[in-house]
């Protein structure tokens, strides 16, 4: 693609300079999307969008742009503040962080150091790439600025963000001190950012601009819709288990159970939805276990005289409870047949072998133990699909007699396991897709 240069644009549209209009209303958050934090994270006030900080999470716009300015204002309270601007982001964080794939424009004072500043390094993160202006001295995909140009603590900060055909600028309070090329992705998402401390930010304004037909049209930016359902401080909106509440806390933006019991269930109740969850384990495990070996059709496997056939796995389970049903449990564990099995069905004899073979994986997508693993699960009816690490494990299985509404629940089953990312979209009842 031939990269444009803002004069040609400007050009291109007949006027001298670019049109902008606001991108916050300044009064409420109409046009933003809480991706992953707390109500209380984000809030509309005296002009200003205000962020606490906490947890670590993002507040994106309601729709996606590819050729744009963006000019705001910022400031930090503390003399050591952080926080972001992320550019062509997706919808959704990626797997196990609170973070998007995008291009960061950071937003920080307090720290200087040899591979980071805070003032205005450009960078790519979570499987974005971006190669910078500048060679970083130990090579990162990060532009480090030119000159010192942010101001302190309580005063304001002005930047100018130029993302042209997969080109990336930043100026700090009037001068050109970062920037990046070859960007990729170069659509999506524009994103604030909360990163622990208490942040400011106002008087944000875009101008688009033209956009040739673009390759970059599609991707991870189509799943909007999503509201976190786990708020990544505390568990308030779960119902813990009786006598067993010290088992699951919220640490660090998971969720955390130690194992020892007592299964975590959401206040809400849901019919039809989408339901993203990130989940991994940790070393705990319950012991040396012979498992047996499940068929394709969900039938455990025999050898020639009958006895069934095992193998020695490293014993780790759990599940997520769907509808308020125990037996509607989508597993994760380490068997061979691998995380998505829906057990209660699979093992129940009275079911037919079509729901029986359904409710078996398809394969084993699970990725190593402590590193994260992401389901997506959707209901519809009494239809479920399970995609893991993006492979479809569970392709239209039918429950027979699940209930129609109830709440979603995490299980405990003997060993530690984590959760982030509790992501939902409820959708009206219809028939499957």
């Amino acid at each position: 693609m031939i990269t444009l240069l803002l004069t040609t644009i400007i050009a291109l549209a007949g006027t001298t300079e670019p049109t902008f209009r606001p991108l916050f209303n300044g009064t409420d958050l109409t046009g933003w999307v809480n991706m992953n934090g707390d109500d209380s994270t984000w809030r509309a006030e005296s002009g200003m969008i205000r962020c606490t900080g906490k947890p670590v999470c993002l507040l994106r716009t309601d729709r996606v742009y590819e050729n744009f300015i963006l000019e705001f204002k910022w400031r930090h309270e503390s003399p050591k503040g952080n926080a972001g601007l992320f550019v062509w982001a997706d919808a959704l964080p990626a797997v196990g962080t609170p973070f998007t794939r995008a291009i960061e424009v950071q937003v920080m004072i307090g720290t200087e150091t040899p591979n980071y500043t805070s003032e205005g390094d450009i960078f790519s993160i979570w499987g974005a790439v971006m190669t910078p202006d500048r060679p970083h001295p130990a090579g990162w995909a990060r532009c480090l600025p030119s000159e010192a140009r942010t101001k302190g603590a309580g005063e304001w900060n002005h930047y100018r963000v130029e993302c042209i055909d997969g080109r990336v600028t930043l100026a700090v309070n009037g001068a050109v001190v970062s920037g990046g090329f070859d960007c990729n992705p170069r659509r999506g998402y524009i994103c604030l950012e909360a990163e622990g401390s208490p942040v400011d930010f106002k008087d944000i304004l875009i101008s688009e601009l033209p956009t040739e037909a673009s390759p970059w049209a599609e991707g991870s930016n189509e799943a909007t819709g999503f509201e976190p359902i786990f708020n990544g401080l505390d568990l308030d909106d779960w119902k813990l288990p009786k006598d067993d509440e010290s088992n699951w806390e919220a640490r660090g933006g998971r969720i955390i159970h130690n194992g020892e019991g007592g299964d975590l269930w959401t206040q809400e109740s849901y019919e039809n939805f989408d339901l993203i969850v990130d989940w991994r384990w940790t070393d705990d495990h319950q012991g040396e276990m012979d498992r047996p070996v499940i068929l394709p059709n969900g039938r455990e496997a025999l050898d020639e005289e009958g006895n069934p056939v095992t193998t020695t796995v490293l014993e780790r389970d759990s599940g997520i409870f769907l509808r308020g049903s125990s037996k509607s449990q989508v597993n994760l564990w380490c068997w061979s047949v691998g995380s998505g099995e829906v057990w209660g069905y699979r093992t129940d004899q009275s079911m037919t072998p079509e729901v029986r073979r359904k409710c078996t994986p398809r394969a084993n997508a699970d990725n190593p133990v402590g590193e994260w693993n992401r389901y997506f699960i959707r209901m519809r009816g009494d239809k479920l699909m399970v995609v893991l690490n993006g492979q479809t494990v569970i392709e239209e299985a039918t429950l027979p007699g699940v209930p129609m509404s109830g709440p979603i629940g995490l299980q405990s089953h003997g060993n530690e396991v984590e959760f982030t990312n509790v992501l939902i979209r409820p959708v009206p009842l219809d028939p499957f897709p």
